[in-house]
């Protein structure tokens, strides 16, 4: 693993009653994708949750950049560079397209102040936000919706970016568009915590992998090694990437 921009040690989160992380132990290198993977109910969201100081990290630390983050505003956190695309995709349905893209950009106010090169970029990602612009948000579909909520993860260069399962509920030709953006965001050096369950999805694209189980990271390595090896797939997670290709 290359320099470490994240770095989690002893991560504990608690949510009124109940103890969610146990003790987290994470780094994310600078410049490459880590996956973090794992069953329902393992930890995962929460681990991104709190990381963007969403939950206030009960123990232990969360550094970027050499800097602690632990338990700061959120606010602050995403001034610092950090872009959180969550499960939910947090779309504005009664806004427009372009108006989603204008909050998630910092002092931005209108459309024309927007990178316009950097725009152009990201409608040769997902085609289908140009066309859809003007149009309210809450009209698009399931898989444009994804599209616009990564969009506005990268409306500006992020260091860190956080995204939470976006291939869920995404047709075969969705999920393939998504993998193909983001190669191409790879290739930015844009680094990339993704929280994932299509296997064949974070195989495709992974540097690092972590297996969360219990609410703590049970195992971390290459992708490479992790899909070379079926028995540890199968023991880490209940089975087979190569069966989910």
């Amino acid at each position: 693993m290359s320099e470490p921009m994240l770095d989690l040690q002893g991560v504990h989160t608690r949510i009124g009653a109940y103890h969610i992380l146990h003790g987290v132990d994470l780094q994310v290198a600078k410049g490459e994708m880590t996956v973090l993977l794992g069953r329902n109910g393992a930890g995962k969201t929460t681990t991104l949750r709190t990381i963007m100081g969403l939950w206030p990290t009960a123990e232990g630390t969360i550094t970027f950049q050499g800097e602690s983050i632990a338990s700061r505003p959120t606010p602050e956190i995403s001034r610092r560079g950090i872009a959180y695309v969550p499960e939910n995709m947090g779309i504005f349905s009664d806004l427009t397209v372009c108006e989603n893209m204008l909050l998630a950009a910092c002092d931005t106010k209108r459309a024309e102040d927007l990178d316009a090169k950097r725009l152009e970029w990201i409608f040769g990602l997902f085609p289908a936000l140009r066309k859809f612009w003007q149009y309210p948000a809450g009209l698009l579909s399931g898989g444009q919706k994804q599209m616009l909520a990564v969009a506005r993860g990268i409306v500006e260069p992020r260091k860190l970016l956080l995204v939470d399962e976006p291939s869920k509920g995404l047709a075969p030709a969705i999920i393939q568009n998504m993998i193909t953006a983001f190669r191409e965001l790879k290739q930015t050096e844009t680094t990339i915590l993704l929280v994932e369950q299509n296997f064949n999805f974070a195989r495709q694209l992974g540097d690092q992998v972590a297996v969360m189980d219990g609410g703590r990271i049970v195992h971390s390595g290459t992708m490479a090694s992790l899909v070379a090896d079926e028995a540890l797939q199968q023991h880490l997670l209940g089975l087979s990437l190569t069966a989910h290709q």
